[in-house]
């Protein structure tokens, strides 16, 4: 038997030829997210794959928050990305760490480069800073405190960290190249000046690492050895090197990227979500017409779902987009064999069977799921009055409709053949109530009537019916229009991405269901228990996805 070929991106490509060569004894990688809001689906690809490849060579897994920025940080986000990251399956252990936990080795590793002669004090603006910078055609200039002395130096930069000037007042920059083709190595800021009070180190320190500086050193002390990130930072790699290699780490990390994954027609930037929780239009991060971690998992989405989502979307070098269709399909592949098929009326319209003894009630055995016979079966109980959907009947209906409409005869679904003798309207000439008669000897389509139907619909019992609000969700951004209003920047948004059900009636199987639990509404689409808004009196169902998609599976 020939040895099964397995195909390798190219991160583990050159993961597996740093292993070979010797460069590396084993792979430690990171997810290192800084914690200024929810994650959404396209960092669920960078911890998937960070995690994945841990496992896949035996290595080290290390969840690493990257707060160097305490202005837009909060202890809720952390604990949001934690509980995310946990949901995801990705286990980091023992390796919890925080970027704020280094700021000692920091400040540390910014002595050092002042001793060497590779850092310096600058008292340029931020304006006359980006003036010195040069552009992309044109070299930079350096800045005039650039040759400062060692000892200068170092006694300005203890002068900083002392608090002895305003925030933004002086600056520590590397020195590296202002004629430099890259920007980011014409002498970058290291570290500024800023009162903020930290949520891990509290006050305890006034000056802070720039983001470029702090990151390479965190992944060397933590002895990273693959830095997986995201294309937008390719640039940035020569400076990652220069920082890890001038503070004279042992085994440097290397740095790999990868394109990032977009989805069309989501919305993602923190800051209009931001704007939509402040304006009221959603009702948090978590709002399951958001694509966060947390959304997803609020509206039903499951870890397996996203896990099959991001190894269909794949790893590679070049942005694309992929449909939200996708993910969709993900969620629906998982949910189909897994799940119990039950039956929920949304739009209730009554049925009596005018022939079916008063009072009496029968259980009837129904498979949980057709498709997989190991879910089971359960007993629904039937009786004389019904719930089916308001548009399973019509009075007078068009051609090919084989539902119920007077004179006709359809199967209720489990149950028995009924036939359509009469009905009732209220004074606005609505349908209030379906009267019919039943067949007895066709209790589950057993028995030999001679007769056919042509249609199946779906009921509740009345008497026992579990009622709920189901919340029916469509994408918050207009498709037609696109996520962004070219003229102002603004979104584009579905007024209708949002439509209450609030007298839907479900068979009473679904009595005693615990919020995150999700079933298929037969001939609906998938639903979840709300675990936000579902209370002991009320049950608030969010539909996940209909039955139906437009999207196919690439060959």
């Amino acid at each position: 038997m020939e040895n099964e070929v397995v195909s390798k991106n190219f991160i583990e490509q050159e993961i597996e030829k740093d292993l070979k060569e010797g460069k590396y004894e084993t792979v430690c990688t990171r997810f290192p997210p800084e914690p200024n809001g929810y994650l959404h689906i396209g960092h669920a690809k960078s911890i998937l794959l960070n995690y994945g490849l841990a496992q896949k060579y035996n290595g080290t897994f290390h969840m690493r928050f990257d707060d160097t920025n305490p202005t837009k940080e909060k202890m809720e986000f952390v604990e949001s990305i934690k509980e995310d990251i946990k949901w995801l399956g990705a286990d980091w252990g023992e390796h919890l760490y925080y970027a704020s936990d280094y700021f000692h080795i920091m400040y540390e590793c910014a002595l050092k480069l002042i001793k060497k002669g590779k850092a310096y004090v600058c008292d340029l603006t931020p304006d006359e800073i980006r003036e010195y910078r040069g552009t992309l055609t044109e070299p930079g200039k350096n800045s005039p405190y650039r040759e400062r002395s060692v000892e200068e130096n170092l006694r300005l930069f203890e002068m900083m960290k002392n608090g002895e000037f305003k925030d933004g007042e002086r600056v520590l920059r590397a020195k590296i190249d202002m004629a430099s083709p890259n920007i980011n190595m014409r002498d970058p800021i290291l570290y500024r000046v800023a009162r903020m009070t930290h949520h891990n180190t509290g006050d305890q320190w006034c000056i802070y690492p720039m983001y470029d500086f702090a990151h390479p050193i965190e992944d060397a002390v933590e002895k990273i050895t693959h830095s997986i990130c995201t294309l937008e930072f390719e640039d940035h790699r020569p400076l990652y090197d220069w920082v890890v290699r001038e503070c004279e780490f042992d085994h440097p990390p290397r740095q790999i990227e990868f394109a990032k994954l977009y989805l069309t027609n989501v919305i993602t930037g923190k800051r209009y979500i931001k704007k939509l929780v402040e304006d009221g239009i959603v009702d948090g991060w978590d709002d399951p017409r958001l694509v966060s971690i947390a959304a997803l998992r609020r509206r039903g989405f499951t870890p397996e779902s996203i896990k099959m989502f991001v190894d269909l979307c794949g790893v590679s070098k070049s942005n694309s987009s992929v449909d939200y269709a996708m993910l969709e399909y993900c969620i629906r592949e998982d949910l189909k064999m897994k799940r119990p098929r039950m039956m929920a009326v949304l739009d209730p319209v009554k049925l009596v069977i005018d022939n079916y003894p008063e009072g009496e009630v029968e259980y009837l055995d129904v498979a949980n799921n057709l498709e997989n016979e190991e879910l089971g079966i359960r007993k629904v109980p039937f009786c004389r009055e019904l719930y089916i959907e308001r548009e399973d009947f019509m009075e007078e209906p068009p051609k090919k409709y084989f539902r119920l409409f007077p004179g006709n005869e359809v199967r209720l679904m489990h149950a028995y053949f009924v036939k359509c003798v009469g009905l009732e309207k209220d004074e606005n000439g609505n349908v209030t109530v379906v009267h019919c008669t039943y067949d007895p000897e066709t209790k589950c389509g057993s028995g030999f009537t001679g007769r056919k139907v042509k249609g199946t619909i779906h009921w509740v019992p009345a008497p026992y019916a579990v009622k709920a609000e189901v919340r029916l969700y469509e994408n918050i951004v207009d498709e037609e229009k696109g996520v962004y209003n070219k003229e102002d920047g603004s979104l584009n948004l579905n007024p209708n991405s949002l439509t209450v059900v609030d007298n839907a009636y479900l068979e009473p199987s679904f009595d005693g269901v615990k919020p995150y639990d999700s079933f298929q509404f037969v001939r609906n689409g998938y639903y979840c228990v709300d675990a936000k808004d579902t209370t002991d009196e009320k049950l608030v169902f969010n539909r996940i996805v209909s039955l139906k998609s437009s999207f196919k599976l690439p060959k």
